[in-house]
């Protein structure tokens, strides 16, 4: 029928689009925003400053291709030599030799000397395509690098033989059908130095090694990306022992899964102020307070409690050490190397200057992704300075992670010896599902320590201020006095309370006076109801016996009357 589509016309029209092939990294925080890879089949290009670890980059793809996708690569390095490679590499972990030896990777290093390249309309790359085509098939090699652009051309001026030679170096890769990665050089004022290699290549990755307020700070940016979406911002990423780790996407949506459980506190007063008992499991709580207000307590009776039920904790201490951490506990009956022993609670401590607090956050996000914990602990979020914006968005984005994986995460700031709130609370603040306060009071002479709650989302939750004490056997939540000028703590609400006790027990002394005289009072009127009684009754028997002799008296007058009427009648 005219108009009407064929079958395959109709199944094309209904079909969804074919998403692009992609390879993974391995690198968990790259193939996050990468959505999946880098392209398969197609070249990217890894560029950036020296010191930045485009190598290491470089690197991992490949041992992640071996170890984690059984996917054999190669790696031609116009720089370093094989054994400066196998070297570099092994402080990660990678034992890269043993890979080479059982054919599952091949290094090769390609020497080039400018002085004997001599520049001509016939110069090709036709002895490199030998070369490794050669070594990709002789493991079947799905992966490739070329390590880097820049010195495979550094005797080239001619930019027309050079843009020929990279399309025909990149068509080739294609040819073939691996996928690969070319490092490059970072340009001035273009992202590589020649200013090519970026127009010619499928995927851009730009490397950045930043130094600010003499702190570095390395970040990661898809520039382009052909036939696919990606995250499009500067992410963070770490290189240390553990390897490399890229801060991954956090959701642009709140949609994250809510839990109606609660985590109990570890403190039981603290639970009872609380509507649920507790928090909301994957919620976040901010404990603020003075310098010694036990701020680091609460955090561990948390922790502590969480443990005790089994669940996994990560305690990320950023100023004390955690030896120091546990001796210090112990002192108020928290045991928590017990716990670390047993393998649920981790502690790691690092100074806040160490890195930036990107680079903070990228760690945190690699530890939390592989020790899989319940509850976090961040103790103090204030000992990073800088910027609120930036703390603001370090801060959203670990909390976006804590909510996305269900995680409680428990936050402590020191405050500022004024009622400001200084830069972390003004950061964090909002950001937080429940917000505890902790206080000094000062009155005669001593210092109290006390607790209000100033917000808790989704649940009722006490209005008092309550005074608390660190003792021996954890935190003790102190029922709430209020005197008649306001809520007193410590001494001074001891001595209130004396003096109340003695009010009362002068009131009640004097209540059991009355009542005693108030009976004496009732016996003395009920003697002489008594007596009353008696002599009303002694009164009622004498009228009775009286109405008695009265009445005998009338029946023998009548006797009388009768027997002289009854002798007159005789006599008549």
């Amino acid at each position: 029928m005219a108009g009407k589509p064929t079958t395959a016309a109709a199944s094309a029209d209904s079909s969804h689009p074919v998403p692009l092939r992609k390879t993974p990294t391995g690198i968990k925080g790259l193939d996050a925003l990468t959505l999946g890879g880098i392209p398969a089949g197609r070249p990217t290009l890894l560029c950036g400053a020296a010191g930045c670890g485009k190598t290491l980059f470089s690197m991992t793809f490949l041992v992640n291709g071996v170890t984690k996708f059984g996917e054999p690569g190669v790696l031609i390095s116009f720089e370093e030599r094989s054994h400066d490679l196998e070297t570099n590499v092994a402080s990660l972990g990678y034992d890269v030799a043993d890979f080479v030896e059982r054919k599952q990777l091949v290094i090769d290093h390609v020497h080039i000397e400018r002085s004997e390249i001599e520049e001509s309309g016939e110069y090709d790359l036709e002895g490199l395509f030998v070369r490794l085509g050669h070594a990709i098939d002789s493991i079947g090699a799905r992966r490739v690098v070329l390590d880097t652009i820049e010195a495979l051309f550094s005797g080239l001026d001619n930019a027309a033989i050079l843009r020929s030679e990279l399309r025909r170096l990149f068509a080739w890769l294609k040819d073939k059908g691996v996928t690969a990665i070319i490092t490059g050089e970072r340009g001035d004022g273009q992202l590589t130095r020649y200013g090519i290699e970026e127009y010619v290549s499928d995927c851009v990755i730009l490397l950045d090694n930043r130094v600010e307020d003499q702190v570095t700070t390395r970040r990661l940016r898809v520039v382009k990306y052909r036939g696919s979406s990606h995250g499009s911002n500067e992410y963070p990423f770490l290189i240390d022992e553990y390897g490399i780790s890229v801060l991954p996407i956090t959701s642009a949506e709140l949609s994250h899964q809510i839990s109606h459980q609660s985590v109990p506190t570890g403190v039981s007063g603290l639970d009872d102020m609380l509507g649920i008992r507790g928090y909301f499991r994957g919620s976040s709580v901010l404990i603020s307070g003075l310098a010694g207000t036990g701020k680091s307590t609460f955090a561990s009776a948390f922790v502590n409690a969480a443990c005790e039920r089994g669940e996994r904790c990560l305690y990320f201490a950023f100023e004390e050490s955690p030896a120091q951490i546990v001796r210090n506990m112990a002192s108020v009956g928290l045991e928590l190397g017990r716990h670390v022993d047993g393998g649920l609670l981790r502690f790691d401590a690092a100074r806040p200057s160490l890195y930036g607090f990107e680079m903070h956050l990228a760690r945190m996000n690699r530890d939390i992704e592989e020790f899989a914990p319940h509850v976090i602990v961040v103790d103090p979020i204030s000992a990073f300075r800088g910027p609120s914006s930036e703390i603001h968005s370090t801060l959203i984005r670990l909390a976006d992670i804590c909510k996305s994986k269900g995680i409680t995460a428990l936050f402590t700031s020191l405050s500022s010896s004024d009622e400001r709130m200084n830069e972390s609370e003004l950061s964090v603040s909002s950001l937080m599902d429940t917000w505890i306060s902790l206080a000094d009071v000062d009155a005669n002479g001593e210092r109290n320590r006390v607790l209000y709650l100033l917000k808790s989302r989704g649940m009722n939750h006490s209005k008092q201020l309550r005074e608390y004490q660190l003792t021996d056997h954890g935190v003790h939540m102190v029922d709430a006095y209020v005197g008649p000028d306001g809520v007193l703590t410590g001494t001074a609400r001891i001595a209130q309370e004396a003096r109340e006790r003695s009010a009362d027990l002068s009131r009640k002394q004097a209540t059991e006076r009355i009542r005693r005289e108030v009976a004496r009072k009732r016996a003395a009127v009920d003697r002489q109801i008594a007596e009353l009684r008696a002599a009303l009754e002694t009164e009622e028997m004498e009228l009775a016996t009286l109405i008695e002799q009265e009445e005998a008296r009338e029946i023998a007058h009548g006797s009388e009357r009768s027997d002289m009427a009854r002798m007159r009648g005789v006599r008549s």
